[in-house]
């Protein structure tokens, strides 16, 4: 064997890049220009508000150098998009920002871009803009998504308000579990397929995020931890939020691997991921939850109240707090 340093692996430039693999995910946006300019230029409908939201996946921390090209890109986008479905936005555009290291050759890059790609049609919005980069440091991909929604209309965090009942969409904990089992080494199953996917792929809740519009007090994708996030809700509503661990849904992929004890229930509620929407809302608003789950297709779980107060809780089903090191992802 020679003693020669491996080169890294060839690719086109960075302009080609664009032309390629990114120009085409821009094709029915005029103020995009094709991608050809530095900017794009863009209006939301009338009577309606822009919604802004900026997410970075990277490498390492939010997806592993071994999960498939086309799962890295969608769940960059779907990341993003989960926040707006959370605002009670539409998507209308995103812009793509990528630091590339050298070790994604032209191969992973088209498999990244037809994961894109995919999602672009999908969910109809087109690319706008963004830029390319090349970085020593790992492979970083950040999407800015950009919805609209009728004026003064938002969902935010700090509308909760004591009495309001305590609601997520979907079902708690698969992506945790995904995440762990994606490198396992046991032999493909069911249950195992449905978790990793639901790591590698998550579902943005937008239909059902919009017909939230007008009932919730409160708002918030489920990215750090189900008891994380409503720790945010609680805080920025200054609020007490109480959740029964009997109620959070579980999918039966994740019961039949992990049990549904409370130490199932507690790391499925701490492990982030998911990208479900968990929401506030007034005793009066239940025909009108009911009536957005049957339009959307969305399942619904009411899984704990809102009372006076401060902090979250986590009760048995005996209604003893029960302890939690950790409600969920932190970054520092």
């Amino acid at each position: 064997m020679s003693g020669r340093t491996a080169e890294p692996p060839r690719r086109p430039g960075e302009f080609e890049l664009i032309e390629k693999l990114f120009a085409p995910m821009a094709h029915g946006a005029a103020g995009a220009f094709g991608l050809r300019d530095d900017a794009a230029v863009l209006a939301p409908p009338d009577g309606h508000e822009f919604v802004l939201k900026v997410d970075s996946v990277i490498e390492g921390v939010h997806f592993r150098r071994s999960d498939p090209a086309q799962t890295v890109g969608r769940k960059a986008l779907r990341r993003a998009l989960s926040d707006l479905a959370a605002k009670g936005a539409e998507p209308q555009a995103w812009l793509l920002a990528l630091a590339l290291p050298t070790w994604p050759d032209m191969e992973w890059l088209e498999a990244f871009a037809a994961g894109l790609s995919a999602d672009r049609e999908e969910f109809g919005i087109p690319l706008v803009g963004g830029e390319t980069n090349a970085t020593p440091g790992p492979l970083t991909i950040t999407i800015t998504a950009i919805g609209n929604l009728p004026a003064d209309t938002l969902i935010r965090r700090n509308g909760a308000k004591p009495r309001d009942g305590v609601f997520v969409t979907g079902t708690i904990g698969d992506a945790g579990a995904g995440l762990s089992l994606a490198s396992a080494q046991k032999p493909p199953e069911a249950a195992r397929d449905f978790l990793v996917s639901r790591y590698r792929v998550p579902l943005p809740r937008l239909a059902f995020g919009r017909a939230l519009r007008g009932f919730a007090s409160a708002a918030i994708d489920v990215s750090d931890g189900l008891l994380a996030d409503l720790g945010h809700i609680a805080g920025e509503s200054g609020v007490r939020i109480a959740v029964e661990a009997d109620r959070i849904p579980l999918s039966d992929a994740l019961r039949q691997i992990e049990g549904e004890g409370v130490e199932a229930r507690v790391r499925a509620a701490t492990a982030g991921d998911d990208y479900e929407i968990t929401f506030t809302a007034p005793g009066h608003a239940s025909l009108a939850i009911e009536d957005a789950a049957r339009r959307t297709g969305t399942v619904i779980t009411r899984i704990g109240r809102v009372m006076a107060g401060d902090g979250l809780a986590l009760l048995s089903e005996a209604g003893a707090e029960i302890p939690v090191d950790r409600t969920g992802y932190t970054h520092f």
